[in-house]
């Protein structure tokens, strides 16, 4: 069986659902004010851009900065947008690996050498979007965040310090619509399989005669999924009000998004999918005749809204000031049928409803806010760039579970017990963190060629939980953490086309919400996480050639990484490794060839391994625990070769053809090492199509198509498993639960920019 230890709090949030075709026609009405009445003037522009890119430099690294960088640009990100999530749309960057629960639509997950998504630091603007308690981002809770950005920085090893919690495998910084010179706006729409449909529309103001600028960008998407009751219903809105001065920016902006999923967290055997690759056997009901149907509102509801609040000046030619708030607040629930459960498991007196078992439905509802305040000052002046500052953030949330429905059985005839309110609230907890860090950063020119650089980060955790959990056991947990994190490096221009550099940096992590309760469920300690990354780095940049070669070492004391099981609530369990490392190399390059024919391609080799790994393993009758020492293995979900290539042909101005390839390795769903924990290697090959025709008043139509797995490859990216140790004196892996990816599958767009 499947370790449970239920709700870690992911995704319940209670959510009123706004109709797409209002939200659609909110955007359009406010596209055609936008293009109508607002003039644009353009004399303003080239201030404000720089005004716009103050707020974003805190966090994003220059080609004087010795961190190993991907940025990719507005033009990029839109023809990726036929993808349908931000994850995918990344997917053939250096040493990243996407999976899905549900063919590339609802939940969707990314990692970075190996390192899953509640290592990496995820901001928008600065802010960190990365969740306070699991530490992640739910990207399926806001969907676009690709077409609302201007660019996207991945930034792989420890990352540029910021709020929030500090990267481990990477840093993510997002940057949201730029102010455009005139009137702008873009409509899309696509179609694909699974009757998987995605809408939006961008639009903006242009720079006014009196300085204002708005932008708004609108998507929606639905879908059957791949995965039998995997349907997804996805909304977001962006709306963003500006105003610039000669030395001045301010800028509001509101993200909402909202989504309804079914439940596809669980996984399913090798064996039921290779009966049917869609199966999913969550809520799963059996009546007296055997006849199986599944409950239809299995799912997963979550709101999320963010609205953030910026401040640029520029006090002299030396000197910036930045200010930026941010609430989110998050509410929503997960539903989910159980059959044959104890009752008293869940709040309720065996005696007073007079039998012991039922099946049942229950929700999990879930709320939060988090309070974020971020300040920093920037000076410039020669060969120094000076850059200093601190972020705090407040986080609440509060977590509980009823019962809704029961049902009984008697002699296979069932018994239905209903009620106008929750039959039991029979868990409630509360969490309260506290979050502040103080940072500096240092740039600094010695000649017109070496550039030394320091970044220095103070980081202070205070976290509190209270209450039950829903295993009904009491959680106390109350601990202060204080971390300094330091990065040194430098940057040395062989010429103008070439560059060196070298960076060492440690980073200190806390554990997540899932973490702690699990450790404290078993009365098992769990401590915070400490990585040194040292990184060297060669680029070379061209006019028809790039080359990038980048070598690393991430060495880790106390690393959380998945031991193979999962929550009811879908959470990879965490669990402390003493003594872990990365080692690789990336090459990354390109070349044109002609106007035609252009080849880009990366490649990570890698070795990850936990030194002396001793698991502690259940019995398989889940009597006790045994420590096994298993010697050095491998890291759980890191493979150790991952590479990409995209070989683009343009047979004339306005048409691309694209053939796309991506190789994962060999990995494993624990770090035992074991052959029953491997996910075989695979290789995809994706085709894009496009053409754009000219229309009058220099408007655009672009035609897109997306061909997938054109192979028809049988793989699979993701799994979890459940090693134990049996009474022969073996660990033994007995629980598998896999995450089948589709066959052959296909997209098309249409694009009208106007």
């Amino acid at each position: 069986m499947r370790k449970q230890n239920n709700n870690r709090g992911r995704y319940q949030f209670k959510a009123t659902r706004t109709h797409a075709k209002q939200m659609i026609a909110c955007c359009a009405l406010t596209a055609t004010l936008f293009g109508g009445s607002l003039a644009a003037q353009t004399p303003q522009r080239d201030t404000t851009r720089t005004l716009d890119e103050v707020i974003i430099r805190d966090v994003r690294a220059d080609n004087k900065t010795p961190l190993t960088t991907t940025t990719l640009n507005r033009r990029t990100l839109d023809e990726n947008k036929i993808a349908s999530a931000l994850p995918y749309m990344l997917e053939l960057e250096p040493s990243v690996v996407t999976s899905s629960e549900n063919g590339t639509v609802g939940v969707t997950n990314l990692r970075i050498r190996g390192v899953d998504a509640t290592r990496i630091n995820v901001n928008i603007n600065g802010i960190t979007l990365n969740d306070a308690e699991s530490q992640t981002v739910y990207w399926y809770n806001i969907p676009n965040l690709g077409g609302m950005s201007q660019s996207v920085q991945l930034q792989r090893g420890v990352g540029a310090s910021n709020g929030g919690s500090a990267a481990f495998g990477g840093a993510m910084n997002l940057q949201t619509l730029n102010t455009a010179a005139k009137p702008y706006a873009t409509a899309d729409l696509s179609w694909g399989s699974w009757n998987t449909r995605q809408y939006g529309i961008v639009a903006g103001s242009g720079l006014t005669e009196h300085g204002f600028s708005f932008d708004a960008a609108y998507n929606g998407l639905t879908s059957d999924g791949f995965i039998r009751g995997g349907q997804t219903d996805q909304q977001s809105l962006f709306l963003s009000a500006s105003h610039y001065s000669d030395r001045s920016v301010l800028k509001l902006i509101a993200i909402l998004g909202e989504q309804h999923s079914g439940i596809t967290w669980d996984g399913s055997s090798a064996e039921d999918l290779d009966a049917d690759p869609r199966f999913n056997g969550r809520g799963k009901i059996k009546d007296q005749f055997g006849n199986v149907t599944y409950y239809p509102l299995e799912t997963d509801n979550y709101k999320q809204q963010h609205y953030q609040l910026y401040y640029s000046y520029l006090l002299s030619d030396l000197w910036t000031l930045n200010a930026a708030l941010d609430y989110t607040h998050g509410f929503g629930y997960t539903e989910s049928y159980k059959r044959d459960r104890k009752i008293d498991s869940y709040g309720m007196d065996t005696l007073a409803f007079g039998f012991r078992y039922s099946d049942l439905i229950y929700r999990k509802p879930m709320s939060n806010n988090a309070y974020t305040a971020n300040l920093s000052a920037r000076y410039n002046q020669g060969p120094l760039a000076l850059t200093f500052g601190g972020s705090y953030l407040y986080y609440t949330g509060e977590h509980h579970g009823e019962v809704i429905w029961l049902r009984r059985e008697i002699d296979h005839n069932g018994t239905t017990l209903t009620a106008d309110k929750p039959f039991a609230n029979w868990y409630l907890n509360t969490s309260n963190k506290h979050d502040a860090s103080l940072f500096a950063k240092l740039n600094y020119d010695i000649n017109s060629r070496l550039n030394l650089y320091a970044d220095l980060q103070a980081r202070f955790i205070k976290y509190t939980i209270a209450g039950t959990d829903d295993d009904y056991g009491k959680i106390p947990f109350d601990t202060t953490y204080l971390f300094f994190n330091p990065k040194v490096g430098a940057n040395y221009l062989i010429s103008p086309e070439q560059r060196l550099y070298a960076v060492a940096g440690i980073s200190n992590r806390e554990p997540a919400r899932a973490d702690i309760k699990e450790a404290v469920g078993n009365q098992h300690p769990i401590n915070p996480e400490t990585m040194l990354d040292i990184e060297l780095g060669y680029q070379l940049q061209k006019q028809d050639f790039h080359f990038h070669a980048n070598l690393y070492a991430m060495l880790y004391k106390d690393q959380l990484t998945p031991n193979g099981f999962i929550t009811e609530s879908g959470y990879a369990l965490m669990e402390n490794v003493d003594k872990s490392y990365r080692l690789g190399l990336e090459l990354v390059g390109g070349y044109r060839f002609d106007s035609h024919f252009s080849l880009d391609a990366n490649l990570t080799l890698s070795t990850n391994k936990v030194v002396n790994y001793v698991a502690d393993l259940w019995l398989t009758d889940w009597s006790d625990h045994q420590k096994v020492a298993l010697g050095t293995t491998d890291l759980a979900l890191s493979p150790s070769v991952v590479g990409a290539a995209i070989f683009t042909y343009r047979p004339v101005q306005n048409a691309k053809v694209q053939l796309m390839g991506k190789y994962v390795g060999k990995q494993y769903a624990d770090n035992t090492g074991l052959e029953a924990a491997k996910l075989d290697p695979y290789f995809l090959l994706n085709a894009r199509l496009a053409y754009t025709f000219n229309m009058r008043h220099g408007n655009e139509l672009e035609c897109q198509l997306a061909v997938n797995n054109i192979l028809n490859h049988n793989y699979r990216t993701n799994a979890w498993c459940g090693a134990y140790y049996n009474p022969e004196g073996q660990t033994v892996v007995t629980d598998r639960g896999y995450f089948q990816q589709p066959g052959r599958n296909f997209t098309a767009r249409v694009i009208y920019r106007f």
